[in-house]
């Protein structure tokens, strides 16, 4: 469907209220993104960033806590666990709902792969040339497939990378994204430029599929890539440089600040 001007700009002003009350520091202490912010080294924040994504779905206060248990595990310092390969001695257990050490050992693994050759995982979107391509995040998710696959042997893991990448949404690392390439200064971290923030895509979850629905924004009932490309055509329709800018907007709508409990649905 298509939104006439009028109704596109009373849609604008109100998204831009919605997104300056939630993007404001407040957000940081209750949201996944206050453990990259405890970083300043590149190495560590993206490792954390991507590690905090893969695991955020379920209560945020669960996700949170497990969260803190990875940093646990790695004696909050991301990269040297990672380069030491001490994720290796690390028994089977339970980190997050299905989320287990196997499946951490396999993230950490790609993560080892791609720091043995590139200094960041940002120079190694620059080196797929992910900004380059028409859908940023699905390729680099597709570059960065090849090399944890054959960092574990063949093998792949869609609780870690999703491998349906013609038709899923990608909240998860769009949401990584979005922390890592937005730079406004207030939550997000903007410490990536392989990819700008014009590129970035909604992260599309069940709560922003509800609502992008409720605001009449799209009639489409999956929440898939498709939907995903068309909000975010809305969205740059609105803010061509900061399409993303309306997550926070599109999150927060009918929850009030109460925004703790609520689920983050993949």
């Amino acid at each position: 469907m298509a939104l006439e001007a009028e109704a596109l700009e009373q849609l604008r002003c109100f998204l831009d209220r919605e997104a300056a009350r939630i993007n404001h520091t407040d957000f940081i202490y209750n949201d996944p993104v206050q453990f990259l912010r405890r970083f300043e080294r590149l190495q560590d924040i993206e490792i954390v960033a991507f590690l905090s994504a893969a695991i955020a779905w379920g209560k945020r206060k669960m996700i949170c806590d497990n969260c803190e248990k990875m940093l646990r595990i790695m004696g909050n310092s991301p990269y040297e666990y990672v380069m030491e390969k001490a994720y290796e001695e690390l028994p089977d257990i339970n980190i997050h709902r299905t989320f287990f050490a196997r499946n951490f050992k396999y993230m950490l693994r790609g993560f080892r792969s791609i720091y043995s050759h590139y200094g960041s995982l940002n120079d190694f979107a620059k080196s797929v040339n992910a900004g380059g391509h028409e859908t940023p995040s699905w390729y680099l998710v597709e570059q960065m497939q090849k090399v944890f696959s054959e960092a574990n042997d063949g093998e792949n893991d869609s609780q870690c990378l999703p491998t349906q990448l013609k038709n899923t949404a990608l909240k998860r690392i769009n949401m990584a994204l979005r922390w890592l390439v937005r730079n406004d200064g207030i939550v997000d971290m903007g410490v990536w430029d392989c990819i700008k923030p014009s590129q970035l895509y909604i992260p599309l979850d069940v709560h922003v599929g509800d609502t992008v629905r409720a605001l009449g924004m799209i009639e489409r009932k999956a929440n898939d890539k498709r939907t995903v490309l068309e909000v975010t055509d809305i969205l740059r329709r609105m803010r061509p440089d900061d399409p993303v800018v309306y997550d926070f907007a599109l999150f927060g709508i009918g929850i009030g600040d109460k925004y703790l409990g609520l689920k983050m649905d993949d």
